[in-house]
């Protein structure tokens, strides 16, 4: 925890559930409990779970010039979004290769917040915002609850009129057991679940009061691990941990196209002139790898960084293991050469503590219509 700098007004509580609190992006976080990840898995795709992800950095940014900070160093056409509305964004460096990830949240005509993960995010905001008029706050007050799973919408009916229809990326000011929350239908889960920002003074009370009010419908607290056996599934990706910056490509700096991790989606359509935008639609058909994913057969998961062999020669990387108790699924997500990222493709993966025969499967494996997570009523 010598890292940390930064800190969770949960802390006591994920203690009392076994956590060390080991360090991710600067503050402690639960990243296991003592109950058992898998069942924390199968809790969130059948009931709810609740999970602080505040280790997520939020900015606000506030001033007439905020707009145009946000559409230099994001993908996306921002003056299209609306107030109440948020949408999934990368950022780019003048390689046009991935930074960093984050959802930008608009609260009014020039007010906006971005969340993001353990990218250079916040440097490359302060460094456009530098001589504007854009204020840009750093807040670590603001506490990021996120319940997650099929009975999140049914808890949250009881005390946020109107809760039912809000919409996938939209947000709403409100208020939870008396305290001023921001509640977005946003996730890192594929289910349909909702973020809850709200002050660290009020954290504990919102924690505690979702986990003894919701016992009873089955919501549980769930460790930050459980991520990545959802994410897999919903094939959602943890930058920089899918990326080259942990599996560096031999001989070659760090550094990814949004085309080779599938990505290239966050790029509003016809946009230029965000940073980086030249070399990104020039890599367009030049992917050196492609982001894919895997079915390995038998019941046990891969490592982190396990070998994917075929016809005689490495052909890729795992970045993320998964496996479903409720599928009877072993999963992953693999960096793999373009010709081996095709459906049924037979791989092999050669691991740590795994040697099994796989297949190359398309990604999302859970949901692929996304269904869930846009559900209406």
């Amino acid at each position: 925890m010598t890292l940390s700098w930064r800190f969770t007004a949960l802390g006591d509580r994920h203690r009392a559930l076994g956590s060390n609190l080991e360090d991710w992006s600067g503050m402690g976080t639960a990243w296991t409990y003592d109950a058992d990840p898998f069942d924390q898995h199968v809790a969130i795709r059948t009931k709810a779970g609740l999970m602080d992800v505040s280790g997520l950095r939020k900015m606000h940014l506030i001033g007439p010039h905020a707009i145009a900070v946000l559409e230099y160093v994001t993908t996306r056409s921002v003056a299209k979004i609306q107030p109440g509305r948020s949408v999934y964004a990368a950022m780019l460096n003048e390689r046009g290769h991935l930074i960093d990830d984050c959802v930008i949240y608009r609260n009014g005509p020039n007010s906006w917040m971005l969340v993001s993960g353990t990218g250079t995010a916040h440097e490359e905001i302060i460094k456009q915002a530098a001589g504007r008029n854009c204020a840009v706050l750093f807040d670590d007050d603001l506490h990021d609850l996120s319940l997650q799973g099929p009975v999140a919408v049914d808890f949250l009916a009881k005390h946020v009129p109107g809760i039912r229809e809000l919409n996938y990326f939209h947000h709403v000011h409100t208020t939870l057991f008396g305290a001023p929350v921001t509640i977005s239908r946003t996730g890192y889960t594929g289910e349909r679940g909702y973020e809850i920002f709200v002050r660290g003074q009020d954290a504990r009370l919102v924690w505690d009061t979702i986990l003894s009010e919701g016992k009873e419908m089955g919501i549980i607290p769930c460790c930050f691990s459980t991520l990545d056996l959802l994410r897999v599934e919903s094939y959602l990706l943890f930058f920089p941990y899918d990326n080259s910056q942990m599996y560096p490509l031999p001989g070659q700096p760090a550094g990814d196209s949004l085309w080779e991790l599938g990505l290239d989606f966050t790029v509003s359509p016809g946009k230029t002139g965000f940073r980086g935008a030249e070399e990104h639609y020039r890599q367009k058909g030049n992917e050196r790898f492609k982001i894919f994913g895997m079915l390995i057969e038998g019941d046990k998961m891969a490592d982190l960084g396990d070998e994917v062999w075929a016809d005689g020669k490495k052909v890729g990387v795992i970045t993320c293991p998964s496996y479903s108790k409720l599928t009877k699924r072993s999963m992953a997500i693999a960096r793999l050469d373009v010709p081996y990222a095709r459906q049924g493709v037979k791989l092999e993966v050669r691991g740590k503590s795994l040697n099994a025969s796989a297949i190359a499967h398309t990604l999302t494996f859970d949901d692929p219509e996304k269904k869930k997570r846009t559900a209406k009523g």
